[in-house]
């Protein structure tokens, strides 16, 4: 019985949700594993018969498999949305996540570069060969955007929009936003598409994608992590460092020079401005950090 639910579920998310196919595929893995802890317990009950004491049972058994706190977390996500579809559908009256707590997360706040450690970055990067050419433009484009990996890596030609400054993305859940760019990474977009990338020749289906290999396909998001970790290493950045550190010190820059936090969320595509918020901490923490180095009573 448990598959159809499955099915509805997974019709749900994809058609009422919009979300993206790994979204949908997390969801699905996270009541497949309640369903696991069902079978193997010998609990044959459907979601409408399940009571809270099921669920934080469920959430003990997957502590006790050594699932991260944030794991756990991401799978209280998931259930609540699936109960959200249950009731909607009317599979089920109540909802026993609504009383599930969720693990307290520690808060780790991301290493974020300055503004010199990302300028000694490009610098380092050789531009005297196709590849640092390209890589030169990619950190540009990284860091004046603030995009996601995936993000950077579906860039569209047919999405650059020079002439006003701007670049169209298309985010998580297929969510289109227009996003500022600077001139610095647009003069290094430019260098590379019309002396590197015009001689490269271009696999069928990549024609669009700004950023190429040397065998003209995609990059692969793993390419993009080396990339980084390679260029912070010639710039003797030792930090640890990869593509999401650019868009948290893009956020953090931005918000420690004064920016609206609304606009900052625009910017960063984030659907609720909750997400956004962990750079007003980044912020208290620059400042904290400020009045120890240089105010005489923290010293």
């Amino acid at each position: 019985m448990w598959e159809v639910y499955k099915k509805g579920f997974k019709a749900y998310l994809q058609l009422e949700k919009s979300l993206s196919d790994n979204s949908v595929e997390a969801y699905q893995h996270d009541i497949e594993k309640l369903t696991q802890f069902l079978m193997i317990n010998g609990i044959e009950k459907n979601p409408e018969d399940l009571e809270l004491q099921h669920l934080e049972d469920f959430i003990r058994w997957i502590n006790k498999m050594g699932m991260t706190p944030s794991s756990q977390s991401r799978i209280i996500s998931g259930l609540r949305s699936f109960y959200k579809y249950c009731i909607q559908e009317q599979i089920s009256k109540k909802d026993p996540t609504a009383l599930l707590e969720a693990p307290k997360l520690s808060k780790k706040l991301p290493d974020v570069l300055t503004f010199h450690e990302i300028e000694k970055i490009i610098e380092n990067i050789d531009v005297s060969t196709p590849e640092g050419a390209r890589n030169k433009a990619i950190i540009e484009t990284l860091y004046s955007c603030g995009l996601r990996v995936s993000e950077l890596v579906n860039l569209k030609l047919s999405c650059l929009y020079f002439d006003v400054g701007y670049v169209r993305i298309i985010g998580k859940g297929d969510k289109e936003r227009l996003v500022p760019i600077g001139s610095s990474a647009i003069k290094y977009i430019n260098l590379y598409t019309e002396n590197i990338r015009l001689h490269i020749p271009v696999k069928p289906g990549n024609e669009d994608v700004v950023f190429l290999n040397r065998r003209g396909r995609k990059l692969s998001r793993v390419m993009i992590f080396m990339i980084i970790k390679d260029a912070a290493k010639k710039a003797s950045v030792t930090k640890s460092i990869s593509p999401h550190t650019f868009r948290h010190s893009f956020a953090t820059h931005l918000v420690e020079g004064g920016a609206d936090l609304r606009a900052v969320q625009e910017m960063l595509g984030h659907e609720s401005i909750t997400t956004t918020e962990i750079y007003t901490h980044l912020d208290r923490e620059y400042l904290r950090d400020t009045l120890q180095q240089y105010h005489p009573a923290f010293k």
